[in-house]
C-alpha cells in the first residue's frame, strides 16, 4: 500500500500539471467551439455546429488551405533537401566540424518571431541588405514585402534558412548510427556510390528523416510568427491557417468562431501525423527494428 502511494505521490503532481496545461484548455476549446462565446464578454450561447458550418463556407479559409499546403510542402521538401546534403558533407570528421556545426546550428537557436523582425529589414525593398547586394551586382531591387508573388517566397526563404539545420542534424544522427561495416563490405564487393547510397544510407537513414519530416510537417502547418512578423496576420498572399485564427479570434473577436478554426487545424495535424508515425512504424518493421 505504502508503495503504491509513492508511485502515485511522485506520477500525481505531473498528472495535475498535465491536466491543468493541456487536457482542460483542450476540452475548454472543444466546447467554446460550440458556443458563439466572443472576446468582449457576455454570455456565450451554444450555437451547435454552425461554427464548423461557418469555417467551411469561408472563402477565406480555403484559401488558407491552399497557402499553408504550398508552404508546408515547398518548406520541408527543401529542408529535407538541404539539410540531408549538409549532412552526408558533414558525415566524416575534418578539422574545424565543431566550430560549422555550431555555426550552421545558430539560426535554429534563435527566436521565430525575432528573426522575422531582423529579416524584415534585411528583405526591405528600399533600404534593405539584400537589395543593396543585388543592386551592387546589378541584379535588381525585387519588392520582397509589397510584391503578391515574392511575399511568400520571402517567408518560405526565412523558414527554409531557419530550420534546415534541424534537418541537417536529425540527418547526421542517422548517418552516424549506420555501422561502417557496411560499407567496408559494399566496398569490397565494388559496389558504386550510387548503390551504397541507395542500398545502404537512404534506407538505413529513412525512419530518421520520416521523423523529422514529420516534426517539420506539423510545426509548419502552425506557422505563425514569421507571417505575423513580416507582413502580418491579414495579407491574403501569406495568411495561413493559424494567421487566419488569430484574425479572426483577436481581431474579430470571435473566440467560439476562433475555437472552430483551431480545432480543424488540430485534426488535420493530429491526421498528418498518424499517417507518418504509421508510416515510420511500417518501415521500421521490414528492417526488422521492431516486432508488427
Amino acid at each position: 500500500m505504502d508503495s503504491t502511494r509513492l508511485k502515485y505521490g511522485f506520477v500525481g503532481p505531473a498528472l495535475i500539471l498535465l491536466i491543468a496545461l493541456n487536457i482542460f484548455p483542450l476540452f475548454y476549446n472543444i466546447y467554446l467551439s460550440f458556443t458563439n462565446a466572443e472576446l468582449s464578454g457576455g454570455t456565450a450561447q451554444f450555437v451547435g455546429i454552425r461554427n464548423f458550418s461557418t469555417v467551411f463556407n469561408d472563402p477565406r479559409y480555403g484559401a488558407a488551405i491552399r497557402t499553408t499546403g504550398l508552404f508546408v510542402l515547398l518548406a520541408v521538401f527543401s529542408e529535407l533537401i538541404l539539410g540531408f546534403i549538409l549532412a552526408l558533407a558533414l558525415k566524416h570528421p575534418f578539422r574545424g566540424k565543431p566550430v560549422v556545426l555550431t555555426v550552421l546550428l545558430i539560426p535554429m537557436m534563435l527566436s521565430p518571431a525575432v528573426m522575422g523582425l531582423y529579416w524584415n529589414f534585411i528583405l526591405n525593398g528600399h533600404y534593405g541588405v539584400l537589395n543593396q547586394l543585388l543592386s551592387v551586382l546589378e541584379l535588381g531591387q525585387p519588392q520582397w514585402l509589397t510584391d503578391p508573388n515574392l511575399k511568400l517566397f520571402s517567408i518560405l526563404l526565412v523558414d527554409v534558412w531557419m530550420w534546415t539545420p534541424f534537418m541537417m542534424l536529425i540527418a547526421l544522427a542517422g548517418l552516424q548510427a549506420i555501422p561502417e561495416h557496411l560499407y567496408e563490405a559494399a566496398a569490397i564487393d565494388r559496389a558504386s556510390t550510387w548503390t551504397v547510397f541507395r542500398r545502404i544510407t537512404l534506407p538505413l537513414c529513412s525512419p530518421l528523416l520520416f521523423l523529422a519530416v514529420l516534426f517539420r510537417t506539423t510545426d509548419a502547418l502552425k506557422q505563425f510568427d514569421l507571417v505575423m512578423a513580416i507582413t502580418g496576420p491579414n495579407d491574403a498572399a501569406t495568411q495561413t491557417l493559424s494567421a487566419l485564427l488569430y484574425q479572426v479570434a483577436f481581431r474579430g473577436y470571435k473566440i467560439g468562431l476562433g475555437s472552430a478554426y483551431s480545432i480543424v487545424i488540430l485534426v488535420v495535424v493530429i491526421a498528418l501525423a498518424s499517417v507518418f508515425i504509421r508510416y515510420i512504424g511500417t518501415i521500421q518493421q521490414k528492417q526488422g527494428r521492431m516486432t508488427p
